[in-house]
């Protein structure tokens, strides 16, 4: 027997007057808590898996003293990307008028942006920071950003620009607005890894390219769209998995480009990579 309960019950961290516009507009069917304990489970073990995926990078950048075989464009897209997705996941769970008009869209549905998801999205712009700053400070050979890179950076730019203008002038509304920077993120995920792959593929080698940190994103990606389709299941809200198009298309995309780069590193380069990690050894000796 499927068992109503308040948004309330359901246990999303909000503040009172999002609380009392939930729980008096509209009531979720539970099928089970079990399930619903186990996405929550789900939920932070691909946050703990996505969070910890950027500290192999850092870590081997801080132990190389260099950032050679890193591409820029990727830590480039890397930053809009996360600053995009912090906008979208702040907005549609901490706003209220914002929480209102997405469930005014999806009277039946559940939020399709969980606690983790917020804080994975603040500490991954934090992280990226950090990789920005070593690529800076420690060698970096011949490497830097494309030309192509900075004009695609600038066109988003200029689109958030307008969209803001037309939101302030009242010709689109705030949840519109942040879904535009769900978009930003899913088209920058979307590009960002073609740089690293290509330069893989130039190099014949994934020297400089962490493959800790290609693991563990690639068990977030799969957990993360796991759970999505347990919430959408257990709340009968199958809406809630095109509600967050950004969750489930960055899962999706992160599996392929994930598997590219396990095939690259221990198939197509794996010789070339050791031969340079010994020759790195030895020059260091």
């Amino acid at each position: 027997m499927d068992v109503v309960i308040s948004e309330h019950d359901l246990n999303y961290d909000l503040d009172n007057q999002s609380q009392h516009l939930s729980n008096s507009s509209h009531d979720k069917v539970m099928h089970s808590a079990v399930i619903d304990d186990i996405a929550s489970v789900i939920g932070w073990i691909y946050f703990t898996a996505w969070t910890l995926s950027f500290y192999p990078q850092v870590f081997s950048n801080w132990k190389r003293k260099s950032v050679v075989g890193l591409s820029f464009d990727f830590v480039l897209f890397n930053m809009i990307g996360f600053i995009a997705y912090c906008c979208f996941n702040v907005g549609l769970y901490w706003i209220p008028s914002v929480k209102a008009e997405y469930f005014k869209e999806h009277k039946d549905g559940v939020s399709p942006v969980q606690i983790n998801d917020v804080f994975f999205a603040i500490h991954a712009v934090a992280i990226t920071l950090v990789v920005i700053i070593q690529c800076f400070i420690y060698e970096r050979g011949t490497q830097k950003i494309s030309v192509w890179s900075k004009v695609l950076v600038g066109f988003i730019f200029l689109y958030v620009i307008i969209t803001l203008i037309l939101t302030l002038s009242g010709e689109m509304i705030w949840l519109d607005f942040l879904y535009n920077f769900s978009y930003i993120k899913l088209v920058v995920t979307c590009l960002k890894y073609t740089p690293q792959a290509y330069l893989n593929f130039k190099r014949k080698s994934t020297l400089g390219w962490s493959i800790g940190n290609v693991l563990l994103d690639f068990i977030g990606g799969w957990l993360s769209i796991i759970q999505m389709f347990l919430l959408a299941y257990n709340g009968d809200d199958w809406d809630s998995i095109f509600g967050n198009v950004t969750k489930f298309g960055l899962g999706l995309v992160t599996i392929v480009f994930d598997s590219l780069f396990i095939f690259q590193h221990y198939v197509l380069y794996r010789e070339n990579s050791t031969q340079n990690r010994r020759r790195r050894r030895r020059q260091r000796q």
